[in-house]
């Protein structure tokens, strides 16, 4: 008698697209499959809100990754993927730890760092506190000019526009109208992935918060100046808000571009490697967005419930764009197919997909709108979209 053994599946990570995978292939793929998260950290959080923190306008949520995992039938291992040997089917922990698999994902994300040494990097420890001392200066007088600049070489600009309008927007309820707030990105139009419809909702929202949009800029930053073109031209005086740039894992053991990135196919499989997938900001693709993590995430579930068995034909990644801007008032969703030829994108008031979250994924967005406790009486109200549902089918567009 032959004796069989489950497929074990390791997945590295402990981010959106980790998530997104272990939610998804437990559904696709029941009890077929033995999973295995490893994580650095012991909770997963809502990264998208902590934009709207020093403005007090949301809190990013913290969700205990052990519960998670116990929630989906998966055993957490605390600690960092640091190697992959292909040849063994063993990835390589910090700690020391060997861990095999049959299927292996890599969600590791991306490293960010500053693009400039004198700016206010978002996401880059203590920048709330630095956004705080801003606010304050912009209150006392200290600052009369605040430019935000998009660094070259980033496609996901959306949280520096948030950024840039509540920054506006608490000026303005404060009554201080003489500080000159300025938008500074190589994009050629405000938000510009999002096509030409959006683009141009957003360029009015700019002017009517009294933000100048300069586009199709390639800046950068000294002291107090920042220089938009090598003909001279610059801002004077004025503070630097930035997005960090971001640089791939670079993982031993798996191929990457210069930069570090993993190079996948539309299935997310990593060429070369087999049984080696992933997923999110730590993939060529060079739109770093949670939902479109989910979105490969899903993408390579679908292919390893299909290898154990499960009756799922896998579908290509087809990236859709979906954003939910926040501004300190009305929030604006924002819809666009990345690949073209798909209209002209859509930008409203109301919610384009469901749950309305900012992390619009198939499987993570239900789950965790499931579990916030603030929640539960809309939810009754409007009635529980279970997690067999896809954003696209309640928004009455495609699955993907």
């Amino acid at each position: 008698m032959t004796e069989t053994t489950t497929p074990r599946v390791v997945i590295a990570g402990g981010g959106v697209a980790a998530l997104e995978t272990l939610i998804a292939l437990r559904d696709l793929a029941g009890d077929r499959v033995d999973i295995t998260l490893v994580a650095p950290a012991d909770a997963f959080t809502e990264r998208p809100m902590t934009v709207a923190e020093p403005f007090g306008e949301g809190h990013a949520r913290r969700y205990e990754l052990a519960e998670i995992a116990k929630n989906f039938g998966a055993r957490l291992v605390r600690d960092s993927v640091v190697g992959v040997d292909p040849e063994t089917h063993r990835v390589d922990c910090q700690s020391g730890e060997e861990l095999t698999y049959d299927h292996l994902v890599l969600a590791v994300g991306a490293k960010a760092r500053p693009a400039y040494t004198h700016a206010i990097t978002f996401g880059q420890d203590p920048s709330e506190d630095a956004l705080h001392g801003l606010l304050a200066d912009i209150e006392s007088g200290y600052a009369d000019h605040v430019a935000f600049v998009v660094p070259s070489g980033t496609a996901w600009t959306l949280p520096l526009y948030e950024i840039a309008l509540m920054t506006a927007r608490q000026a303005w309820s404060m009554s201080i109208g003489r500080v000159r707030f300025t938008l500074v990105t190589p994009e050629e139009r405000p938000l510009a992935l999002f096509g030409p419809t959006a683009s141009e909702a957003i360029g009015e929202l700019l002017e009517a918060h009294g933000i100048e949009f300069i586009g199709s800029t390639y800046p950068s930053v000294e002291h107090g100046h920042v220089l938009l073109d090598p003909g001279g031209r610059q801002l004077d005086g004025a503070r630097v808000v930035s997005l960090p740039v971001l640089d791939g894992p670079d993982l031993p053991g798996v191929p990457a571009d210069p930069s570090g990135f993993i190079p996948v196919d539309t299935h997310g499989r990593v060429p070369g490697l087999d049984g080696v997938y992933a997923a999110g900001d730590g993939t060529t693709f060079p739109i770093k967005q949670g939902g479109l993590a989910t979105q490969q995430a899903d993408a390579v579930a679908e292919v390893i419930a299909a290898a154990v068995g499960a009756r799922v034909v896998p579908e290509p990644f087809r990236p859709v764009l979906r954003g939910r801007l926040l501004t300190g008032g009305d929030d604006r969703y924002l819809r666009h197919g990345v690949g073209g030829g798909q209209g002209e994108g859509d930008a409203e008031a109301q919610a384009l997909w469901w749950p309305p979250a900012k992390i619009a994924g198939r499987y993570l967005a239900p789950y965790l709108y499931g579990r916030d406790e603030h929640l539960r009486v809309e939810r009754i109200e409007t009635g529980y979209v279970p997690v067999d549902v896809t954003l696209d089918l309640v928004a009455g567009a495609g699955r993907r």
